[in-house]
């Protein structure tokens, strides 16, 4: 029997004769196996880094949310004399549970702490906020 030649023998996606390259069939769960892997750790990076964000941001707001609530309490309390933009301050809670904006710093006091106790330490910026320097 005369084997029939197959033309573009080269082209044919089987082996045509003993001799031709071995074709193996392609592994797709192993493709798809290293390209889901792949997908994950790449995924994985960017949930992280956008979980750093979100703690960032969330530290950014507990800030911002501490700055609104002791302005509030600055501007509620009683001030015996007109806060200079850039000054340090102290806030204090007194015995009657008022709230008193003081220059004077807890440790200048000495024995006679006048106050039921100091809130803040603040400084009062160009724009009239207060940026917290230290809370007690």
């Amino acid at each position: 029997m005369e084997e029939t030649p197959i033309p573009n023998q080269s082209l044919s996606p089987i082996p045509v004769h003993v001799g031709s390259a071995l074709i193996k069939p392609e592994d797709k769960g192993k493709i798809t196996s290293n390209a889901v892997e792949a997908m994950n750790h790449y995924a994985n990076q960017e949930i992280d880094l956008l979980r750093q964000q979100a703690e960032l941001i969330m530290k950014q707001v507990k800030k911002i949310e501490e700055r609104v609530e002791i302005s509030q309490q600055i501007y509620q309390a009683e001030m015996r004399f007109t806060p200079k933009i850039m000054g340090i301050y102290h806030l204090y809670e007194k015995k009657d549970d008022t709230k008193l904006l003081s220059m004077i710093g807890p440790n200048e006091w000495g024995n006679s702490f006048p106050y039921k106790k100091h809130i803040a330490q603040v400084k009062l910026l160009g724009d009239h906020t207060w940026d917290v320097l230290a809370t007690s």
